[in-house]
């Protein structure tokens, strides 16, 4: 098995800035946590290993995104997995396979009928040999002869020889996706649990703008860590995420440093389990995640009117959003200007969002969350009560490493019949994950 020579390099700079002579997994752990890897160094066998390693055949097909290809094996690699690569004759038209094998470690498979390759591992080996295969890019040649079961070619042979799950990015021009003709393969194809990851919209290399263009890499990997599923298939869910911002003048305002990263990293995940999401979010810099409705809104009345809206609607409610509690009394028309050595603002209560959808007679699944720096089971608590809350998710934003803006997260969950969980710290992206699996287990108990 073959490893990274990047931890060992940040093994080599870490020791020669530190001086360390041993110590060899800290250095290491501490290399893998600046990175965000998510691997551990095992001491015995002093090797990189990651906590989900996994075998990836990565195939690659006769498109100009080919060259994407090679970061997304570098990166697999990067986390600890084992990658080999299958490429289409036509995919060695863009990019040679000089490129993948320096990177991989490994030789690049090419040919059906190749004496050698076979030799060394034979394509029903190859099969049986990937935990995971995923085609990117996946041209609209090799999306129809896959949905034929056609097999032609190493990587269409090793696709129909596999136990696997398959994932295939697509990648070509917007009219091909838009043609009926590949709208109809790709239902055959997910009809089959092949997962399809993509595509993206925008600028094309043949000056097209649309749909069709390859995921970045670190879209593709997010996609295959957490691929779609159906557990929430058939429930709405309502999400509110990020700051809201209450107008002082024309240029001043009040509100508070959430990011907005949590409720979106949750909008994301239940998007991919199967709801149907509509998101509420306040003024953020975020990208709206695939498959999900997004709703800006700016102040807190702004959002109180978006929910409800929406509320009539949802199965579940989750109020990720940290609404601000009080709105100045007036809104002055023009910039105030600083003429006096003390200015008072007089502040009036802005409606309670999650407290107004709790009262409501036919209530969704109210979900709640309590950011606190102080007292946090004491004031989640009595958060969950007062505002009828069915869940209650409660954390310490007093925690720099957890705290507002970071891209980790710690919760504790109270449940209205008193039961509480616990989140370790992790990536939101991960938290959310966990967080949807435990609302979902809670609303259908209900």
């Amino acid at each position: 098995m073959r490893y990274c020579p990047f931890f060992y390099s940040e093994i080599l700079k870490k020791k020669r800035s530190t001086g360390e002579v041993s110590g060899y997994s800290l250095t290491l752990e501490n290399a893998i946590k600046m990175k965000g890897l998510g691997g551990y160094f095992d001491v015995a066998t002093k090797k990189v290993k990651s906590y989900d390693m996994k075998k990836y055949l990565l195939g690659v097909t006769g498109g100009i995104a080919a060259y994407k290809a090679v970061e997304l094996c570098r990166r697999l690699i990067e986390s600890g997995h084992q990658v080999r690569v299958v490429m289409t004759r036509s995919a060695t038209e863009f990019v040679a396979p000089l490129t993948f094998q320096a990177v991989s470690g490994f030789p690049v498979h090419r040919e059906l009928f190749d004496e050698a390759a076979e030799a060394a591992m034979g394509h029903i080996e190859l099969a049986k040999w990937a935990d995971q295969i995923i085609v990117a890019p996946a041209t609209a040649s090799f999306c129809a002869r896959l949905a034929q079961g056609l097999a032609d070619d190493l990587l269409t042979t090793i696709c129909l020889a596999t136990a696997a799950p398959i994932a295939i990015a697509p990648a070509m021009n917007q009219q091909m996706w838009a043609a009926q003709a590949t709208q109809s393969n790709l239902d055959i194809l997910m009809s089959r649990n092949i997962q399809i990851i993509g595509p993206g919209k925008g600028a094309q290399a043949c000056g097209d703008i649309g749909l069709g263009r390859l995921l970045e890499p670190a879209q593709i990997i997010d996609h295959l860590k957490t691929p779609c599923t159906t557990l929430l298939q058939g429930q709405s869910w309502l999400i509110t995420a990020g700051p809201t911002r209450e107008q002082i003048d024309p240029v001043r305002f009040l509100s508070n440093n959430s990011s907005g990263k949590m409720g979106f990293a949750i909008a994301k995940m239940a998007a991919r389990f199967g709801a149907k999401v509509t998101l509420v979010s306040g003024p953020v810099n975020l990208e709206t995640p695939e498959r999900v409705s997004r709703v800006n809104a700016c102040s807190a009345e702004e959002m109180h009117q978006a929910v409800k809206n929406s509320v009539v609607d949802s199965d579940v409610f989750v109020s990720c959003a940290a609404v601000a509690d009080y709105r100045p009394a007036t809104t002055a028309e023009h910039k105030i200007k600083k003429n006096s050595e003390q200015l008072d603002l007089s502040l009036i209560k802005n409606i309670d969002i999650l407290q107004y959808v709790g009262a409501l007679a036919k209530k969704p699944f109210c979900v709640g969350f309590a950011a606190e720096t102080q007292n946090l089971e004491e004031n989640a608590k009595g958060k969950l009560q007062r505002k009828n809350l069915d869940m209650i998710c409660a954390n310490n934003v007093g925690d720099k490493q957890i705290g507002f803006d970071s891209d980790q997260n710690q919760l504790t969950l109270f449940y209205r019949d008193g039961t509480t969980y616990s989140i370790p710290m992790a990536d939101k992206t991960d938290i959310a994950i966990q967080l949807v699996e435990r609302i979902h287990q809670a609303f259908t108990n209900t």
